[in-house]
């Protein structure tokens, strides 16, 4: 539901990874699949977008840290 939500457009990274912090589902989430539904990314730019971020492949929503969040953010112009 909420990778459909980013792929059209009607949510951002923002406010998933802020739903994360209260829905254990979405906290679970790897940040690769979080940055693989948004529209026009695929696997190589979400990693690609992971290394220039400094999150680690195997990193989940609820394991970002606050500086990783605001630059993912900032990377992804949401």
């Amino acid at each position: 539901m909420v990778k459909n939500k980013l792929k059209m457009g009607s949510t951002s990274v923002a406010e998933v990874l802020q739903m994360g912090d209260s829905d254990e589902a979405i906290g679970r989430m790897k940040v690769s699949e979080l940055l693989e539904a948004l529209a026009g990314v695929g696997r190589v730019r979400a990693t690609a977008i992971m290394d220039q971020v400094g999150i680690a492949s195997t990193r989940r929503l609820r394991g970002l840290g606050v500086h990783q969040r605001r630059t993912l953010i900032e990377v992804l112009g949401q």
